[in-house]
């Protein structure tokens, strides 16, 4: 077997041969990596249509999305592995914990809003960044209350759906 790997090295058309890591843009100069990861299609198309590189968005539409989706995926933890999971009180415990993460959240998205954050850099994944997105201390903070808001939406419409999860379930199953 080993023989076999030795005598592979000699042929370039071996597929073990092929560079599957190179520089980005065949440009060493650059730190980046390209990968058969960040430069496959799906994961291009996934990251890119992601609100933080979404092309023509506002950052206030940007902060809602992303707000939304953190306020809604913090509850579960807080209501389903918290310390009072067991109490009648879990969901409502759940809300407000989430609720409190989000503002922590909002209040370190204000405190990097001030410290005068470079722009987004392209790279092999995000060729084109949204130039318009982050680019003033104004477009974070916009940001940043957005996410508050949707963030306390997401964690009321996730608290909402888990108390009333035996009417939901009457209605349509």
């Amino acid at each position: 077997m080993a023989q076999a790997v030795n005598s592979s090295k000699n042929r370039p058309s071996d597929p073990r041969n092929n560079e599957v890591v190179s520089p980005a843009g065949r440009d060493p100069q650059q730190g980046n990596l390209e990968t058969p990861i960040n430069s496959s299609p799906l994961v291009k198309w996934f990251i890119n249509n992601l609100p933080a590189y979404r092309q023509g968005l506002n950052p206030s539409r940007r902060g809602l999305e992303v707000g939304m989706a953190h306020g809604y995926l913090l509850f579960g933890p807080f209501a389903k592995l918290g310390p009072l999971r067991n109490a009648t009180n879990a969901n409502l415990a759940g809300l407000l914990g989430a609720i409190g993460l989000v503002v922590i959240l909002t209040a370190c998205l204000s405190l990097y809003a001030n410290s005068n954050p470079d722009k987004a850099l392209a790279s092999v994944t995000v060729p084109n960044p949204p130039v318009d997105a982050f680019n003033s201390k104004e477009s974070w903070n916009n940001f940043a209350s957005s996410f508050l808001i949707g963030g306390i939406g997401g964690a009321v419409v996730a608290y909402f759906l888990t108390s009333n999860l035996g009417l939901i379930q009457a209605l349509f199953g």
